[in-house]
């Protein structure tokens, strides 16, 4: 569905508006935000920052002070901000913007609280036991608070605690190592999430903001399995390069053809570079002709830009009509 602003920017292009008419028209669509649209997302902005900075406060304020800080003075630091946070919660409610901020931040206290404990009392529990701990504990606050911020503040301790489990062990329950593995595990983790939530997308307002990052962190993986697997042919095989033509050719299909998303569209491009350019300089360093090689290469680069750029920008005019 086109929006105002695009209907206004072809009628424009077109000569459909007189100069004179432009300012009325802008007024008319309401294409530029009114006071009231600038000073409701004033008011959002001030309150998540507030909420991020509080929290980072706590966390850094302890951090800082912790060989002068008492060991209940410390729990306190921690707990009192979570308790204060469901208090408000329970006055407000989760219906509210201002609920939703207030669940976000008390799950990053629970982070702040799980890592003091660790502190404290030396549990012995390595750095991925944390954030797949604190992932659990709030599991219950991510399903309840339908925020999208929240979600990925989930998906991203997901992720860092498949990072830090496979640096801990080197594979999977410590009997196979593969330096690709991590990137199947962070593929796969983070494309499941991806596909969920444009199923949800279908059926609900999206936020195309979140897709959007998911779609960057999961194109990154299978991006980064490609190249390795180009560059380490004889050892990783084919598997991640086919991986890696599947995937895009599936969001070629969504994001071009169900529903246009230029930004998601940009990142195949450059994946796309980044893969043939691999391979270019795979085989063509081994000529020997390492000057001629880099020009060419260049050359390559230059090209594919420039055609990667203007396909885009076929796309958004065709978005357009």
């Amino acid at each position: 569905m086109r929006s105002r602003r695009q209907i206004l920017i072809d009628w424009i292009e077109q000569d459909r508006i007189a100069p004179g008419n432009l300012q009325s028209a802008l007024s008319l669509s309401s294409v530029f935000p009114s006071k009231a649209n600038w000073q409701r997302f004033l008011d959002q902005l001030l309150l998540w920052l507030g909420a991020l900075l509080l929290a980072a406060g706590v966390i850094f304020f302890f951090a800082y002070n912790w060989n002068d800080l008492g060991r209940f003075a410390k729990f306190a630091l921690v707990e009192v901000p979570i308790i204060g946070a469901l208090i408000v919660l329970w006055r407000i409610g989760l219906e509210s913007i201002s609920g939703k901020i207030t669940l976000l931040a008390a799950s990053l206290f629970v982070g702040a609280l799980l890592a003091l404990v660790g502190q404290t009392y030396q549990t012995g529990a390595d750095t991925f036991e944390l954030f797949a701990a604190w992932a659990v504990l709030i599991l219950p606050w991510v399903l309840v608070g339908h925020l999208a911020a929240l979600w990925l503040v989930w998906i991203a301790l997901l992720n860092l605690a498949a990072v830090f489990y496979y640096l801990v062990f080197g594979g999977l329950f410590g009997f196979i190592f593969a330096p690709d593995q991590l990137l199947w595990v962070l593929f796969a983790l983070n494309t499941i999430a991806l596909v969920i939530w444009e199923l949800r997308a279908a059926r609900d307002t999206p936020d195309r903001w979140a897709i959007r990052i998911l779609a960057t962190a999961s194109g990154t993986a299978v991006t980064i399995l490609a190249i390795y697997s180009v560059a380490e042919f004889r050892h990783a095989g084919a598997l991640g390069l086919l991986a890696w033509a599947v995937y895009f050719a599936a969001l070629y299909v969504v994001y071009r053809i169900m529903v246009v998303d230029v930004f998601v569209l940009a990142g195949g491009v450059l994946s796309v570079i980044a893969v043939v350019i691999t391979w270019l300089a795979t085989n063509l360093l081994k000529s020997g002709d390492a000057a001629g090689a880099m020009l060419l290469i260049g050359l390559i680069v230059i090209g594919l830009s420039a055609a990667g750029g203007w396909w885009l920008k076929q796309v958004v005019n065709g978005a357009r009509s």
